[in-house]
């Protein structure tokens, strides 16, 4: 990957959600819709997670990082406003969270 100055990746802005709710997306095989607390706000957003879940209901009150000032973008009927941030392992997904709770919104610096 190219090497990008700091003032581009100042202008991610990444805060820390607690997920509220989950659920699969109809007629998908990868999509979870995820709704954040994201502490003066609510937001959803549409991740392909499905593979490293089985019930979505398990990741209410798990907290993870999320770029939010993506540009929004629909995903099989369902807005996205905004991207988790996971890992990449073996070509699949793994879910990152602080390393203790922390009040939603935080923002990561």
């Amino acid at each position: 990957m190219e090497e990008i100055p700091f003032s581009d990746f100042k202008k991610l802005d990444i805060r820390i959600g607690k997920v509220i709710s989950a659920e699969k997306v109809e007629n998908t095989d990868k999509l979870v819709k995820l709704v954040f607390d994201m502490g003066d706000h609510e937001r959803q957003v549409v991740a392909g997670i499905a593979e490293i879940v089985e019930d979505p209901a398990e990741l209410i009150g798990k907290e993870m990082p999320v770029l939010i000032n993506l540009k929004p973008r629909m995903l099989k009927g369902e807005e996205s406003n905004g991207m988790i941030l996971a890992v990449n392992v073996d070509g699949r997904p793994t879910l990152m969270s602080p390393e203790k709770q922390v009040p939603p919104g935080s923002p990561i610096t």
